[in-house]
């Protein structure tokens, strides 16, 4: 029988000997989901509306603001700490549901448990001696001011024609 008459018209000659054609359509396909699913965050546990949350960050003169938004979070489960120019924002979410019914001979308990952390460099050197942070109904509001040495102001130069 004639292998090439099974060929699909227009597929070309037939790979070549130890050629591997299923490993290279799998990663096309990979490449493909890449792509389609690149921009998409994962949608947040069931019930409690917490996976990646919205964080603005601005750089002042005086130094970086960062704002998070945090909702059922506990001030007790964030934790904040700046080590070699790079701030780090972590925070955990434990949540548990129990539902009960005797007349209906069910019990159901649910719990979920997530930890998001998140690093920024910072692009002067912080006075970390100075960084406040407030946590204010589920938002975290951060400064970082900087230090007297990363306020020295530039001197534009000027380019001349040669």
């Amino acid at each position: 029988m004639n292998i090439r008459s099974l060929i699909p018209f227009g597929f070309g000659p037939m790979p070549a000997r130890g050629a591997d054609p299923f490993g290279d359509l799998r990663r096309e396909m990979d490449r493909l989901f890449d792509e389609f699913t690149r921009g998409w965050t994962p949608p947040a546990m069931p019930g409690t509306g917490f996976l990646t949350p919205k964080v603005d960050l601005a750089e002042t003169e005086a130094g970086l603001e960062m704002t998070a938004e945090l909702p059922g979070i506990d001030r007790e489960d964030i934790e904040l700490d700046i080590t070699d120019g790079v701030l780090t924002l972590k925070a955990k979410r434990e949540a548990k549901i129990e539902e009960k019914d005797e007349a209906k001979k069910y019990h159901l308990v649910e719990r979920s448990s997530g930890t998001w952390l998140r690093r920024f460099p910072l692009p002067f050197t912080p006075a970390e001696e100075k960084v406040e942070a407030t946590f204010d109904k589920g938002v975290l509001k951060v400064v970082v001011p900087r230090t007297p040495e990363a306020e020295m102001p530039s001197k534009k130069i000027e380019v001349k024609a040669a």
